[in-house]
């Protein structure tokens, strides 16, 4: 919402309240004795309530009233969200983008989209580790394919890099920790980068999930949600680059990584196709024989129906900074780093 915006806004709600004041008509927050002024706000607020049924019954009629009468339902108004009214933002990226298509196309990342380099990722953790960052890994490694596990013992990252590259890995990613819980994620691009920290947040491993399934060796189907900047596009291309360009659909696999609010939401899901027998209505006895009856129910309908199990694990990362190159906390260049000024408009993102 714009400045321009919020002022109308408070200027139409003054003239609202002074019209109320001219009509002898005393508002909630007038009333001095709290019990009072609480029983006429509940009283405002069961109003609005009802207004609120009752304008929805008669959205619902006009809109079943036009089906019937076989004409375009009237269009539904359009809630306003943090999302819809963002601040505009000149980075965004647009489908007919040549000069963002061009970059993407001589990208750190582009071997990966052309099929040319087949994905290698070597995962550790900080020096000191504790079983919970480790358990975390272990679900990583069923998520990601060919992923494997080193343990990090006493080299520092620059030398883990140098390990790596040698050994034809073409991602490291670091899990981070503090007080014995993950809480950070770097992500390194090989051979030439970028390196992205990330803040780790609310993981939740595949035991703790109810009901969670088993995920198997197929390779998994890649979605990525809502990364609209270019900004965006750079991490999302960076995700996707942990992972290989050629689905096995028959795992009925999905990894997601969600965007919503510069909070990035990971999931991992397999679909599960299951069939339910259909319970028919019963009918009058008159209009139907008896035989016929008993047919039906030797004869039972089944419907296919598609669902969701997750898989996990499960877990909210924040982008903190994207380096150029490897992993350099010296003398290194960052392409974006997170400010806390950055944090003053609930409705500015990034990504």
């Amino acid at each position: 919402m714009g400045k321009r915006q919020r002022e109308e806004e408070q200027a139409f709600e003054q003239e609202e309240r002074e019209a109320d004041a001219h009509a002898g008509v005393i508002l909630p927050s007038q009333i001095r004795n709290k019990c009072k002024r609480s029983e006429a706000y509940a009283k405002v607020k069961q109003e609005k309530k009802k207004i609120k049924k009752q304008k929805i019954k008669q959205r619902d009629a006009a809109e079943k009233e036009a089906l019937e009468l076989g004409e375009v339902p009237p269009p539904r108004k359009i809630p306003r969200t943090i999302e819809n009214t963002r601040e505009e933002d000149e980075t965004l990226a647009q489908p007919d983008d040549e000069e963002l298509q061009a970059e993407e196309g001589a990208d750190e990342f582009s071997n990966y989209f052309k099929h040319d380099i087949t994905p290698k990722v070597l995962l550790t953790t900080s020096q000191a580790n504790s079983v919970p960052t480790r358990k975390f890994c272990q679900d990583l490694l069923t998520v990601i394919p060919n992923c494997f596990y080193y343990k990090r013992g006493t080299y520092n990252l620059k030398q883990i890099v140098k390990y790596a590259i040698n050994r034809e890995f073409t991602s490291i990613i670091v899990i981070n920790e503090n007080r014995k819980e993950p809480n950070g994620m770097l992500v390194v691009n090989l051979p030439e980068g970028p390196t992205a920290h990330f803040k780790l947040s609310s993981v939740v491993l595949s035991k703790s999930i109810k009901g969670h399934g088993k995920a198997t060796r197929h390779q998994p189907e890649l979605i990525l949600n809502n990364f609209t900047t270019r900004l965006g596009h750079r991490v999302g291309r960076m995700f996707a680059s942990l992972f290989p360009q050629d689905p096995n659909f028959r795992g009925r696999r999905a990894v997601t990584f969600h965007n919503q609010r510069d909070f990035i939401f990971f999931r991992h899901h397999r679909y599960i196709f299951e069939s339910k027998e259909i319970k028919e209505k019963k009918e009058k006895l008159n209009k139907v024989d008896p035989k016929k009856a008993k047919e039906k129910k030797k004869q039972p309908k089944e419907e296919v129906i598609a669902r969701l199990q997750e898989c996990g694990p499960r877990f909210t990362l924040k982008m903190m900074s994207l380096q150029h190159g490897t992993f350099d906390s010296k003398y290194g260049e960052y392409e974006w780093i997170h400010k806390p000024d950055m944090d003053t408009s609930r409705r500015r993102f990034f990504l």
